[in-house]
């Protein structure tokens, strides 16, 4: 692969990061122009292939090139109150635009998380007919979906290179079939596109229901996606944890019929920012902090590996049309020409599998390639097999010419040697994710970027965007898992100066202060009622009414600076600046 001009080389935690004048790494260039590529193979040798036999009436629609080049995802699946929200917040370090958080069923839509100059929100309908998003296949679930659908767009540098999906609880019961959906076909349609499928259970949430049990079905497939993250590990003793554990993997068992033991990741997963709810159990503190660094390791991988990962599913998809199209064309060509078409048809579908062991030996095709056969005749009962196009040789060969010479080329354009997750805006080494303590240099809680003097070329930009302070992949944690804020020294301004205070007023349960309480410790400020107006809206961002603790932190400052004969405007610089929250300035 070749590159214009020579790209000058700056290191950043020992790490040698390659950016050429448009701003762009060697990896971020070679993941584009593996897109570009991959567009077009799909769309000159695949994509005609899947049309001439109707390949969308049996697995889904044609890939559009946003389908193709959006950035990697991970989809979030799990019944009500195990903490997806809440672990979409622990990665982001922030809340996102729309998010609530509650022990009862909140989420109520499908949200998909992005990058964006500025938090908002895009309602589903528009999402879906946006060209610049990759959504416009939703529209074939109507407009109850798209109702039940947003996209929130949020400056996070973590979302330049991740699309996070957090999806409704899934209830129990009768309530499920009220969703006006097809709840179950749109998790796969998630599922297909996604890098990473995430199944978040907690210790007292065990039971999978039967929608549950239909979506992870619906993963099939797709099984070298998915996770299992048992969430809220803190809140059981070790004893617990042990028989947890050991009833969940029996659950799953009976779910997912598959010899392999499912990878399943313990841990606590509350964002760094908000006072940890309920009791802690602090004998699994560092099995739990393990696990946490094994997860994030896993999530630090995606983007590093994501041209890759593309790659490898067009192959599939591209190998499933290729036999697609065989299926088709036999059954096509088994019909007599006059009369008798719709006996043979349906004698044909009443063995459909001995008529796929036909084809396999036939066309020397893999078992493994073939779709369910009960699945595939239902889908077919839909058609009339006369109305299918013939069988076409000159189609099938650009197909096979793809998978035996397009895709391997684009292959070898990969290195094989690993790069660095830097160059990803993800912090470099094992051992300092979820703030855990261990030898790497990343404890002294700099940035990999900044512990070097660097003297970047005029035309570069910003080489690594770190997550914010307060992100799980932050590098700037301290080496306590349950103390995120940092070692209470006074030089720290991440210090919560005010959370006793706010301990003591707030609900015990929720750890949320309501309006009423917070009126009274803010007018002890003596501070005119317009500025506190003003504090109050500045404070609240997510308009819930009430504050939590960074929130009551951000009133206190403020007020403080205001006493201080400070600007409003300054004392909200400085301290959302104090408090790591700068992205919330724009918003």
């Amino acid at each position: 692969m070749s590159f214009k001009g020579k790209e000058p080389s700056v290191t950043a935690a020992g790490t040698n990061i390659s950016v050429g004048a448009d701003g762009l790494t060697a990896e971020e260039r070679l993941y584009q122009e593996t897109v570009h590529q991959l567009q077009k193979t799909y769309s000159k040798k695949i994509k005609p292939l899947e049309q001439a036999y109707c390949f969308e009436g049996f697995h889904s629609a044609p890939l559009t090139s946003q389908d193709i080049g959006s950035k990697p995802m991970i989809l979030l699946l799990g019944q009500y109150s195990t903490g997806k929200t809440t672990f979409v917040e622990y990665l982001l370090g922030e809340s996102y635009p729309g998010a609530h958080v509650g022990i009862e069923p909140t989420t109520d839509r499908f949200v998909a998380i992005m990058g964006g100059p500025e938090p908002k929100v895009i309602p589903g309908h528009a999402a879906a007919v946006s060209g610049d998003l990759p959504f416009s296949g939703l529209t074939k679930f109507g407009t109850k979906f798209l109702s039940r659908f947003q996209v929130a767009q949020l400056n996070n540098p973590l979302l330049s290179n991740l699309t996070l999906i957090d999806t409704p609880g899934i209830l129990s019961g009768s309530k499920q079939i009220q969703r006006g959906y097809d709840f179950t076909s749109v998790i796969n349609w998630f599922a297909e596109r996604s890098d990473l499928v995430l199944l978040l259970f907690d210790g007292y949430k065990l039971d999978i229901s039967d929608e549950f049990k239909g979506a992870i079905q619906s993963l099939r497939g797709h099984e070298d996606k998915v996770r299992v993250v048992l969430n809220k590990c803190d809140q059981i003793n070790q004893q617990q944890l042990m028989r947890v554990y050991g009833a969940l993997m029996w659950s799953l068992g009976k779910v997912i019929p598959t010899p392999e033991v499912n990878r399943v990741y313990l841990g606590s997963f509350w964002p760094k920012y908000k006072t940890p709810v309920g009791t802690i159990y602090e004998d699994n503190l560092e099995l739990l902090a393990s696990e946490q660094r094994d997860l994030l390791r896993d999530l630090r991988s995606i983007p590093k590996n994501a041209a890759v990962r593309r790659v490898n599913e067009i192959v599939k998809r591209a190998r499933q049309a290729r036999v697609h199209a065989h299926i088709i064309g036999y059954l096509r060509s088994e019909l007599p020409s006059m009369f008798g078409k719709n006996k043979k048809a349906k004698a044909m579908l009443d063995d459909l599998p001995g008529e796929f062991r036909k084809i396999q030996i036939k066309y020397n095709l893999p078992p493994g390639d073939f779709p369910n056969a009960e699945a595939f005749r239902q889908d077919l009962d839909a058609f009339k097999i006369a109305d299918f196009n013939k069988f076409s040789q000159r189609l099938v060969a650009n197909a096979d010419d793809a998978l035996s010479s397009d895709f391997p080329r684009l292959m070898q354009r990969f290195p094989s040697h690993g790069r660095p997750s830097a160059e990803f805006g993800f912090p470099d080494g094992d051992d300092d994710v979820a703030g855990g303590s261990g030898p790497s240099s990343t404890r002294t809680g700099e940035f990999p970027s900044s512990r070097q003097s660097q003297t970047p070329a005029p035309h570069m930009t910003q080489l690594v965007p770190h997550p914010p302070p307060y992100s799980a992949l932050s590098a700037a944690n301290s080496s306590s898992s349950r103390n995120p804020f940092g070692e209470d020294t006074d030089n720290n301004p991440g210090i919560l100066r005010f959370r006793t205070l706010f301990e003591g007023l707030c609900d015990p349960k929720r750890k949320m202060l309501p309006a009423a309480g917070a009126r009274n410790v803010l007018a002890d400020s003596g501070l005119p009622t317009e500025l506190l107006r003003e504090i109050w809206n500045i404070a609240d961002w997510d308009m819930h009414g009430e504050l939590d603790q960074v929130q009551f932190e951000v009133a206190m400052r403020i007020c403080e600076h205001l006493k201080n004969k400070e600007t409003l405007d300054n004392a909200r610089q400085q301290v959302f600046t104090e408090l790591g929250l700068v992205n919330r300035l724009h918003s």
